[in-house]
């Protein structure tokens, strides 16, 4: 029986009006942030307020939209100025995280764009200003259709390979990929919603994604929110999961997807796609073709972002005595002790069953341990 879904929206966006949801809150407080311009862009990303490679570049893109919309006529003397503010701003945003490839793909688009526009004949400002805003405002129904073409793809190619004879699967994710990572729908969890939409779902199992729980705050509040059937798991959970339960796939998100099909995403992706192999478990990369970075022949090339120590050896929650939606921070292990806290690994593409796109899914040749994502998308 097909079920009827509800989906939170993360990022709301009117002409000159910008509204995050501020993931740092959640899931105790629901709290929309306003964001007026690129700082307060750059800030959200870098702070992890908005997270999840799509929506990355969604909000750095129309944070500068917001700025430039607040703008006179008369901001910029020429196409050119204007081309160069543009560009400067992007090139500030780029820096917020650096192993998520949509913010840098999404730059260059534009900044390419804004570029055509100022030297075209008889070009003003206000025209490379109205290319702009036409093309980043129109990145989040682009990402929406996309995100819901990943999901039937997705869907159909683990019912194919691995649904039982009732015609239901259950399925593990890892960290965030829903509403809350893109315009809306999902990338991984688009997947999921896809299952559950059609009545193919039997269950799902979300991992904690220590050390920020983006699964178990932000990926369980989604599905709780929607009322998909699903459960908690800690991350070292992922294999007595599958060896005990019966696990049609593992399908998971991606921060940047080399050309041979390696793939970076949140920490603790590997060590699941290690033991899907191990259980002869589908492990599924979800992830639009703008996450796809054909400059780097292999995964070893993907620069991977060290975040800051403490929020390994640091965790918020809500006070069990305080007011509903009442949070704290306490410390959790030894003072003095060393962190390493790599935001991102990398997923060989040995270890991976197929890359579900907008465009397809891609799938390696008989006998090969790599994809030819290039040939790929060449023809799709």
């Amino acid at each position: 029986m097909a079920q009827s879904t509800r989906t939170l929206v993360a990022i709301k966006y009117e002409q000159g009006s910008l509204e995050i949801l501020d993931q740092l809150l959640l899931p105790f407080q629901s709290v929309y942030l306003a964001i007026r311009g690129v700082q307060d862009g750059f800030d959200a990303i870098k702070s992890m307020k908005v997270r999840g490679a799509p929506a990355i570049a969604i909000v750095a893109a129309l944070s500068l939209a917001v700025e430039l919309r607040s703008r006179s006529a008369s901001s910029f003397a020429t196409a050119e100025t204007a081309r160069a503010f543009i560009a400067d701003q992007l090139d500030y945003l780029r820096k917020s995280r650096p192993t998520a490839v949509n913010l840098f793909e999404a730059a260059g688009r534009l900044e390419n764009l804004v570029a055509a526009s100022a030297a075209r004949d008889g070009s003003s400002a206000p025209d490379v200003v109205a290319d702009y805003l036409r093309e980043a405002e129109a990145m989040l129904d682009r990402d929406l259709q996309d995100n819901r073409n990943i999901g039937k793809f997705g869907a159909e190619f683990i019912l194919k390979a691995r649904a039982s004879p009732e015609g239901k699967v259950s399925v593990v994710t890892h960290c965030n990929t829903g509403s809350l990572a893109t315009a809306g729908w999902g990338t991984a969890l688009g997947i999921i919603r896809d299952l559950n939409k059609t009545g193919h779902l039997e269950h799902v199992y979300c991992t904690e994604t220590r050390p920020y729980n983006q699964g178990g705050r932000l990926t369980a509040y989604e599905l709780v929110y929607e009322n998909i059937p699903a459960t908690l798991i800690t991350d070292s959970m992922a294999s007595a999961l599958l060896r005990t339960k019966s696990i049609a796939a593992i399908v998971v998100g991606a921060d940047r997807v080399a050309a041979n099909g390696d793939t970076a995403n949140k920490i603790g992706t590997y060590q699941l796609a290690i033991t899907a192999k191990f259980h002869g478990v589908e492990f599924i990369v979800a992830a639009p073709s703008t996450s796809i970075d054909l400059s780097l022949s292999s995964g070893d090339q993907i620069p991977i972002e060290q975040r800051p120590g403490i929020e390994v050896v640091q965790i918020r929650g809500e006070k069990l005595s305080g007011s509903p939606g009442e949070v704290e921070t306490v410390h959790i292990a030894a003072k003095g002790i060393d962190v390493w806290n790599p935001s991102f690994d990398v997923t060989p593409a040995s270890l991976i069953s197929a890359i579900a796109t907008e465009k397809g899914i891609i799938t390696k040749a008989a006998g090969s341990d790599s994809f030819d994502v290039a040939s790929f998308l060449a023809t799709h």
